[in-house]
């Protein structure tokens, strides 16, 4: 009989494809399933980076919020809801100038300001003349500075008995008017270290306050007044030199007629004008108010 010869079958040597090939693909959905239900936290990310940032090399350069928490994905409606863009949201609202006064009303202020400031300077001539004492006029105010040389002795609060006169003929011109009265007392840069003055904000403050007291028992109302101590922080000259700590020792006096305008200086601030002639700009490089007269 006849011997059956077995056919012998061929070794498949591409049989590893098929489970690599399934490995693959159930790899890449495993990481596309990740992907799909988790979400980055930039947040949390960034805590991490700036702690390992700070622990290895100082302190961190972020310099953006830290957001903590899931972060929420926002749609571009969501930047400019209603037509209003996030930046003009947070924008600061424009400082509203006072309101426009009726002509009337305005040049009958004029003409009362104006008469005051002739009255003060009528009165105070002779220490206009000799650089003791400036009188300046806006729109809106007028402005009385005063050496404090002619008014306190060194270092005190103490009103001289020759300054007592002239105090009250500006407190007779000012008591039948009705405007507010601010009253600022300014120091040279010296420092002062008294018991009773430990420094130059409680000298300014306290030369302003004696005035004020001294214009109270001349009559004029208390409610209108107001003390300000500016000690050595508002200079109109240069402390360097004996004339520039001289025009520093001041006290100044703001009648103030109406809001200000938006053209006009602030009250009391540093003017540096002369009465030979005024800069044609402001310190800030703005335009000179026109309205502004300045004597002595």
């Amino acid at each position: 009989m006849a011997r059956r010869h077995e056919h012998e079958e061929h070794a498949n040597h591409e049989a590893w494809a098929i489970p690599y090939g399934d490995l693959v693909t159930l790899l890449l959905a495993f990481f596309v399933v990740m992907y799909a239900v988790s979400s980055v936290n930039e947040g949390k990310y960034r805590v991490l980076s700036d702690s390992l940032v700070a622990a290895f090399r100082g302190q961190p350069h972020t310099w953006e919020p830290i957001e903590l928490g899931d972060k929420v994905a926002k749609s571009r409606t969501d930047d400019n809801v209603t037509g209003v863009n996030p930046k003009q949201a947070l924008s600061f609202p424009k400082v509203e100038t006072a309101p426009p006064r009726d002509t009337a009303a305005e040049e009958l202020l004029q003409g009362q300001l104006r008469q005051m400031t002739d009255d003060l300077t009528e009165a105070l001539q002779t220490l206009i003349d000799k650089d003791l004492i400036r009188i300046q006029r806006t729109s809106s105010w007028v402005e009385v500075e005063i050496k404090t040389d002619i008014l306190f002795p060194s270092g005190s609060a103490a009103i001289e008995s020759d300054a007592v006169q002239i105090l009250e003929r500006l407190a007779g011109i000012l008591a039948d008017r009705p405007y507010p009265v601010r009253v600022e007392g300014h120091t040279d840069d010296r420092p002062i270290r008294t018991l009773q003055f430990p420094s130059n904000w409680e000298l300014s403050a306290a030369r302003a306050a004696r005035i004020v007291r001294l214009f109270e028992e001349r009559g004029i109302v208390p409610g209108r007044m107001v003390v300000a101590g500016m000690g050595e922080n508002q200079p109109v000259a240069d402390n360097a030199t004996t004339e520039g700590r001289n025009r520093n020792r001041r006290v100044t006096l703001v009648i103030l007629g109406a809001p200000p305008d938006a053209t006009d200086p602030r009250p009391g601030a540093p003017q540096l004008l002369t009465p030979a002639a005024a800069p044609a700009t402001a310190p800030d490089g703005l335009p000179a108010p026109a309205a502004m007269e300045v004597t002595g």
